[in-house]
């Protein structure tokens, strides 16, 4: 138990509820994504398949298209960099938590992918999941996709939500303070089971230009910066192209 993040946090509870409230409240709540999920940049079979699962940033919000999204320019940042042809699929419930996905996902019949990558944390975060949980379920998640996924999942930083300039303060501190520690379980989790997992993170959304109108998710040039990070690890043979014969 991380006990001064909760005697914080209980001091503050009464502050905390009311700017939650009134944030949740004012904050523009924009749509998902619309359009296929899926695409492909590039001709003939592909020489990676990219699968996206997770919260708001999989379900494309802030964007119009999925085409926006992150998958989407994630595999076309690929494609640009490389040459090959690289197909894209993209899942994801805007406000849903891990426990919540790993249900859907049970339930799902999952396209083909070489690699996947979960971009999950903020709702646990916002909901306080307790982090031994979280890490139970992560664990849940890579065991139920370990036949269709032998490949390590790629774990997305936590978005560092202290310095969402959308909430205020108090309550930005100490999300910003919980999202670190869930960021944390991702990283060791990386740290003792890499064959299972893998951690990347990408610079944090500060430039409000990058940001929708919400002032809280990605707009598309917010997509495209992250992508461009993640698209740059490819140096370091995250994304293995296949070679057919």
């Amino acid at each position: 138990m991380h006990l001064p993040f909760w005697l914080t946090t209980a001091l503050l509870l009464p502050v905390l509820l009311y700017q939650g409230k009134h944030t949740r409240k004012h904050t523009p709540r924009l749509p998902e994504a619309q359009g296929s999920p899926s695409g492909q940049y590039g001709e003939g079979v592909p020489d990676l398949r990219l699968l996206v699962l997770g919260e708001s940033t999989a379900a494309g919000v802030g964007v119009s298209s999925h085409e926006q999204g992150l998958a989407s320019q994630l595999a076309l940042q690929l494609h640009e960099r490389t040459g090959r042809t690289i197909a894209w699929h993209t899942y994801g419930v805007n406000g849903i938590r891990l426990g919540q996905l790993n249900r859907k996902l049970a339930s799902m019949d999952l396209p083909e992918a070489d690699v996947v990558l979960l971009s999950m944390g903020v709702n646990d975060t916002t909901g306080f999941t307790p982090r031994g949980q979280f890490r139970r379920q992560l664990l849940a998640l890579r065991e139920m996709l370990t036949q269709r996924y032998p490949a390590p999942v790629y774990l997305l930083s936590v978005p560092p939500m202290h310095l969402f300039t959308a909430l205020p303060s108090p309550l930005r501190q100490i999300m910003g303070w919980r999202a670190r520690q869930l960021n944390r379980v991702y990283e060791q989790l990386a740290k003792q089971a890499p064959e299972d997992f893998r951690y990347r993170s990408y610079p944090a959304i500060t430039d409000v230009s990058l940001l929708a109108s919400d002032g809280y998710h990605p707009s598309a040039e917010g997509y495209r910066a992250i992508a461009e990070v993640l698209a740059a690890h490819n140096e370091g043979a995250m994304y293995p192209l296949r070679r057919h014969i």
